[in-house]
C-alpha cells in the first residue's frame, strides 16, 4: 500500500448542522428540459398543467345497460341501437325507445338516464324494465371530472403513476420538467483496483463507486463513473477537470484526508472554493465540500473519505439533500423519529456519531400507539461496509457521555422502511 506521510490539517472542525447550511446555500437546481410522458416517471413537474377542455368532453355512462328517457317509467321500451366506447352510432332516443350501451360511451342524444343491464331483461328486441332508475343515474356529465382552464397539476410535485395519467387525459404528450443533475464519480488511490482485476499485495477493491453509483441514481440523479484516478496530481487533475467540465457535479472518495499522498483536497484548493474541509462527525470527518466556477456555474464538489461506511454516510447525510436541491426536489430530509436502545452503545464522546441500526416498531395496546425501539448492527468500524446491511436507521449520538445505556432515547434518521 502506498506510504500516506501524515501532516496537520490545516482546515477547521465545523458541526453537521453548519456543513448542511453551507452545502444547502452553495447549490441550486440545474434547470429544466422538455420531456416526454414515458419519461416523466419520478421526475419534478417544472410548469403548472391545465385542462385544456372538459373531462369528460361529452356526457357518458358509468355502467353498462340502457340509455333511455326516464319519463316512460317502467315501460317495455324498443331497443333501437348500440353504442359502445369506441364506436358510436348516430342513434336518438326518444319516447318509448332504449339504445343498448357500453360503459364509457357518449350518451345518445334524447336520452337522460341509464339503466344498468341487471335492471333489466331482453325480449326480442324489446326491454323490460325491472328497476327503474332515478332520473340522470348512471350518467358521467360534461365536465365531471375536469373542466376546461383548470389548474390540473402545480408545478414542483413529483410525477407518478396518476399524475402522468393525468397529464395524459389534458393531452399534453410533453411538457417542462427539472432536468436531473448528471453527477460524475471517481474514486482515487493507487491501492484500489477494479473488480475483476487481479489485486497485487496491498491492493485492495473499488467498492465505493459502486455504492456511491447506486446512490446517486436513488437520490433521483444520473450517475457516471469516471474511474479510478492514480494518485498522482497530474492524473487526478486531468480526470477533475473533464469531470466539471461536462457534468453537474462531482463527487470523489478517498485523497481528502491528511496523507502526504492525499491529493484532492490540495487540487480542489486550487481550483475553486473550499467551504469546509472536517466536520465533527463520525464516521467521515474528512467531508469536504468545494464549488468550482465552470462557464459561469458554480458546480459542487464533494470529497468523501476513503473508508467505505464514511464515505456512504457523509453521502447520506449530506450529498443526498444537496442532490435532491439539484433536481427541484421539495422535501430533502429523511423522517426522523425518536428511538428506545434496545442495548448499551459505545460513543466517542467528543463528537456526533451516526451510528448503523435497524429500528424496529412495537404496538402498545394499552396506549393504542406504536413505539420504536433500535439496536445497532455490529461492529461499527468505517472500514465495515457490513454495518450498513439491513440498516434501517442512523443513530444519532450527540457529543457528552462515552457510552448510550439501555432504553435510552435517541434521535433516528430513517434511510429505508421500517
Amino acid at each position: 500500500m502506498t506510504e500516506k506521510t501524515m501532516r496537520p490539517s490545516t482546515y477547521a472542525i465545523i458541526e453537521p448542522e453548519e456543513a448542511s447550511k453551507l452545502i444547502y446555500e452553495n447549490v441550486a437546481q440545474v434547470g429544466v428540459e422538455e420531456i416526454s410522458l414515458l419519461e416523466g416517471n419520478g421526475r419534478i413537474l417544472a410548469e403548472d398543467i391545465y385542462a385544456i377542455g372538459d373531462m369528460p368532453p361529452f356526457d357518458t355512462t358509468a355502467v353498462d345497460g340502457y340509455a333511455l328517457l326516464w319519463e316512460d317509467g317502467i315501460e317495455t321500451r324498443l331497443i333501437i341501437g348500440e353504442r359502445t366506447a369506441g364506436k358510436v352510432s348516430d342513434v336518438t332516443v326518444v319516447a318509448g325507445t332504449a339504445v343498448r350501451i357500453m360503459t364509457g360511451a357518449p350518451l345518445p342524444s334524447g336520452a337522460n338516464s341509464v339503466i344498468m343491464v341487471e335492471d333489466t331483461s331482453e325480449d326480442n328486441k324489446k326491454l323490460i324494465v325491472r328497476k327503474l332508475p332515478q332520473a340522470s343515474d348512471n350518467i358521467r356529465p360534461t365536465g365531471q371530472d375536469l373542466q376546461a382552464g383548470q389548474l390540473v397539476l402545480k408545478a414542483g410535485i413529483t410525477l407518478n403513476a396518476a399524475e402522468l395519467g393525468l397529464i395524459a387525459t389534458v393531452n399534453r404528450p410533453r411538457f417542462q420538467a427539472v432536468r436531473r443533475p448528471r453527477i460524475a464519480i471517481i474514486s482515487t488511490g493507487d491501492e484500489i483496483v477494479e473488480p475483476g482485476e487481479v489485486a497485487a499485495y496491498g491492493q485492495i477493491y473499488d467498492s465505493n463507486r459502486f455504492s456511491l453509483v447506486a446512490a446517486v441514481r436513488n437520490a433521483g440523479a444520473e450517475a457516471v463513473s469516471l474511474g479510478i484516478a492514480p494518485d498522482t496530481r497530474e492524473g487526478l487533475k486531468n480526470l477533475v477537470e473533464r469531470a466539471l467540465a461536462e457534468y453537474d457535479g462531482l463527487v470523489t472518495s478517498g485523497g481528502v484526508s491528511v496523507g502526504k499522498l492525499d491529493l484532492v483536497k490540495d487540487l480542489l484548493e486550487e481550483m475553486g472554493t473550499i467551504h469546509f474541509g472536517r466536520v465533527n462527525l463520525k464516521p467521515g470527518k474528512p467531508l469536504t465540500f468545494v464549488t468550482v466556477e465552470v462557464d459561469g456555474k458554480r458546480k459542487p464538489v464533494f470529497g468523501l473519505p476513503g473508508f467505505p461506511v464514511s464515505s456512504l454516510v457523509s453521502f447520506e447525510l449530506f450529498v443526498r439533500p444537496a442532490l435532491l436541491k439539484m433536481g427541484g426536489f421539495a422535501e430533502l430530509s429523511r423522517p426522523v423519529l425518536q428511538v428506545r436502545t434496545e442495548h448499551v452503545i459505545k460513543h466517542s464522546p467528543e463528537r456526533n456519531e451516526f451510528v448503523r441500526a435497524i429500528v424496529t416498531s412495537h404496538y402498545d395496546p394499552e396506549t393504542s400507539n406504536y413505539w420504536y425501539s433500535a439496536r445497532t448492527t455490529g461492529a461499527q468500524t468505517s472500514s465495515r461496509l457490513l454495518s450498513m446491511l439491513g440498516a434501517n436507521a442512523l443513530l444519532k449520538l450527540v457529543p457528552g457521555s462515552n457510552e448510550i445505556a439501555e432504553g435510552s432515547i435517541v434521535s433516528a434518521i430513517l434511510i429505508e422502511q421500517i
